[in-house]
């Protein structure tokens, strides 16, 4: 198991009322990163949290940490306020490729294996607010022409349903399937944000398996939330029995790529809820290697739910049983 975190969660935070924490050069959010136990690696947000690629290297040697992806930010210009990669603009469209292009020279530069990308300006408010086929055929046209510069740093988009629009275009793991066969390039992907999946009203599990299924590669950002927002929380404080689902088919799988924390502190200090992050992964994950994974497999090809049930209760309520049997 593999941890990173998103840098930016390290630093300064705000929402829009309220601002959190204390600014940190990337230097230091990455020195804050060691104080972490078990997190490796770091997701970079490019271009607002680099620095060369040089003084970049020296950072990750001295600390010995690894890049797990460079996060390009399409979004936080104001001249992407109306889209990014959907903008009816061509000048629009090409500044927000030339940035995917520019992270993909900055991977390069420094050692990084992957470039994510999450539209959240490319969507719309109304009806009657975008062309939606001329929309959809600019993001494709778009992400097409950003994974052939430098294909062999593949490209992953993240899909999330609202913010900054209300609707945005990748908005399910569905559509982004759509795209990735638009695209019709192996190295594109998809992120798949678990957040942003139970916000969206999927099973995150079953996302992960539809995406598998495609052979489309895939990415894997962790935190949670009520269902209601994407509020960035801890990985399974609301919703436990879906995060450990979701390891089941992670594991599964075999994935071995990076679990990369896409949580938000805010008011949590920000060390502990990383550690948390951790540890909470870690166990659910190793105890995944010592169950009955052929009774869980068996079981759900039954489509029985009590039996795997039955075989959780004892890992998850273990003290509360030794407590009661000590009575």
């Amino acid at each position: 198991m593999k941890h990173a975190i998103i840098t930016s969660f390290l630093g300064k935070l705000r929402d829009r009322f309220c601002e959190y924490q204390e600014p940190l050069s990337i230097e230091q959010k990455l020195e804050r990163m060691t104080q972490i136990p078990g997190v490796t690696g770091a997701e970079i947000v490019h271009p607002y949290e680099v620095d060369t690629a040089e003084i970049m290297l020296a950072h990750l040697k001295r600390l010995k940490l690894q890049i797990s992806a460079i996060n390009v930010n399409i979004k936080g210009d104001p001249i992407f306020a109306y889209g990014s990669l959907c903008s009816p603009d061509p000048a629009i469209r090409r500044k927000a490729v030339d940035m995917i292009k520019a992270a993909k020279d900055y991977a390069v530069a420094v050692g990084a294996d992957k470039v994510t990308c999450c539209p959240l300006s490319d969507g719309y408010d109304y009806p009657f607010h975008t062309d939606y086929r001329k929309a959809w055929n600019h993001m494709v046209a778009c992400v097409a022409e950003a994974a052939d510069y430098v294909p062999e740093i593949p490209l992953y988009m993240e899909y999330k349903p609202s913010e900054t629009r209300v609707h945005c275009t990748l908005d399910s793991a569905a559509k982004s399937l759509l795209l990735c066969n638009a695209v019709a390039r192996s190295n594109v992907g998809i992120t798949l944000d678990i957040g942003h999946s139970i916000y969206g009203g999927e099973n995150p599990a079953e996302a992960l398996s539809l995406i598998a299924l495609s052979g489309v590669p895939y990415y894997v950002h962790i935190n949670d939330n009520n269902g209601k927002w994407d509020w960035d929380l801890m990985v399974g404080t609301s919703n436990l029995w879906l995060y450990v689902e979701f390891l089941f088919h992670l594991k599964e799988l075999g994935y071995d790529g990076w679990i990369t924390s896409d949580t938000s502190p805010v008011r949590q200090d920000a060390v502990e809820t990383f550690a948390f992050n951790v540890r909470m992964t870690d166990r659910i994950w190793n105890w995944l290697d010592v169950v009955d994974r052929d009774a869980i497999r068996h079981h759900l090809a039954q489509h029985e739910f009590l039996p795997i049930m039955k075989l959780m209760e004892p890992f998850f309520f273990v003290g509360a049983l030794e407590a009661a049997n000590t009575r």
